[in-house]
């Protein structure tokens, strides 16, 4: 998994490569604890990420979870297809701001 930044003023934008499951997960919650405080708005742009596990979706809603708590707009973006279908098996479209 890689994970590119992209801010445009306070708007964070996290593009993620890869594979993002049990060994990388945890490198994907560190980005966005570390970047905490220095965002207003946080975009996950999937276009490039292949696969999601559970372990990645369990980031995805702590992710959420603190943005609301923080009234932080956080909305996923260009999820292709075979992880939109994980999306909606798993019932994350319905929870998740997904564009």
């Amino acid at each position: 998994m890689n994970i590119h930044k992209n801010y445009n003023q306070k708007e964070l934008t996290l593009n993620i490569q890869g594979r993002v499951d049990t060994v990388t997960s945890k490198d994907l919650d560190n980005e966005i604890t570390q970047e905490s405080g220095n965002f207003n708005s946080l975009i996950m742009d999937l276009s490039d990420m292949e696969y999601i596990s559970s372990a990645g979706l369990r980031v995805l809603i702590s992710t959420q979870k603190k943005m609301n708590a923080e009234n932080i707009p956080f909305v996923i973006k260009n999820a292709n297809p075979s992880v939109s279908e994980i999306f909606r098996m798993s019932g994350f479209d319905k929870i998740l701001k997904i564009e």
